[in-house]
């Protein structure tokens, strides 16, 4: 199969963020899917590698961030190019802290929800949370992003021919090397290999 395919299905681009013992942490996701209308449920996949995915199986209750058109490449090396074991990812960002006590960014924001986890599903690399839709609001009139829109607009072109290797094709990040390895993952944005092309 192609996976190329899969890049032509609609999605939007959320910050995903969570709270745990004091600390506040968030990532990206482009999986926020409303799957009911009464009561309002959604489900969200959430790659086990992310440390929000683990704060979120652990506590149920995540905050999703819808992004707009305005959103620039860096709040996506905030939140999606770096590990939050790490690093504080809220450092410097304007938010507010939400009934659920977590945190929600501000800037280039459409809306936010809270979502309590009613179910989970694991799904190999990634788990699939069900949610409760406990409250939310509007933040602005601005277009929410897709993720076509980020991949046009947003993420920076590649300079070819500077190194030889793997290009993901999600993110951009080179793997310097002749063969990548089939169970290979992107530091970055944790997709796997069927997602590099190679480059000369």
């Amino acid at each position: 199969m192609d996976s190329r395919i899969m890049h032509q299905l609609t999605y939007g681009l959320f910050v995903l963020s969570a709270a745990e013992n004091g600390k506040d942490n968030g990532c990206i996701v482009n999986t926020v899917t409303q799957v009911s209308a009464v009561p309002v449920h959604v489900t969200v996949s959430v790659c086990k590698q992310n440390y929000t995915h683990d704060m979120i199986a652990r506590t149920g209750r995540f905050n999703v961030a819808i992004l707009d058109t305005t959103a620039p490449f860096e709040l996506f090396q905030r939140f999606g190019f770096q590990s939050g074991r790490g690093a504080d990812k809220f450092a410097g960002v304007e938010t507010i802290r939400t009934a659920n006590g977590i945190l929600v960014p501000t800037e280039h924001v459409n809306a936010w929800f809270s979502g309590k986890v009613l179910q989970t599903w694991e799904l190999g690399s990634h788990s699939l949370f069900l949610a409760d839709i406990e409250g939310g609001e509007i933040m602005s009139g601005t277009e929410p992003a897709t993720y076509a829109f980020y991949h046009e607009n947003v993420k920076p072109r590649p300079q070819a021919g500077k190194k030889k290797g793997w290009r993901c094709k999600i993110c951009g990040y080179v793997y310097e090397g002749e063969e990548l390895p089939p169970d290979y993952v992107c530091p970055l944005c944790k997709h796997g290999a069927s997602d590099f092309e190679r480059i000369e």
